[in-house]
């Protein structure tokens, strides 16, 4: 097949820029076993997708939906991991936390030390 350029990609995205983000959202679909819509032949996957895309045959406003799905989805910690949430059951990272809150909620600056938001989070 021809070479795809830029611009067979054009009516089917807005940039450049998106179809990068939409090509390695592609290629990472590609990747975990979806079947592409038009002939791989010995192309990598890469061009697959961009070749895809310029096809019309690949819904555009899926791949763009599952790429923002992907950076939305909040990290799962392992088994042992200490955690950094303000709820955490470790003493130290409560006493940090009160002070970092007792520091940003003070209106005026100086008016209490984060010693006295120290002492006053392990009361």
């Amino acid at each position: 097949m021809a070479r795809t350029t830029n611009s067979d990609t054009l009516p089917y995205v807005e940039s450049r820029y998106e179809l990068g983000m939409l090509a390695s959202q592609r290629v990472r679909d590609l990747n975990g076993g979806a079947e592409p819509v038009v002939d791989k032949d010995d192309d990598k996957l890469t061009v697959v997708a961009l070749r895809e895309i310029a096809s019309g045959k690949l819904d555009v406003n899926a791949i763009r939906h599952e790429f923002v799905q992907s950076y939305k989805e909040a990290p799962v910690s392992d088994a042992g991991e200490e955690s950094l949430e303000i709820g955490s059951e470790d003493p130290l990272l409560r006493e940090i936390d009160a002070e970092l809150e007792a520091t940003l909620s003070t209106e005026e600056p100086g008016t209490i030390t984060a010693a006295e938001a120290a002492e006053t989070a392990t009361e």
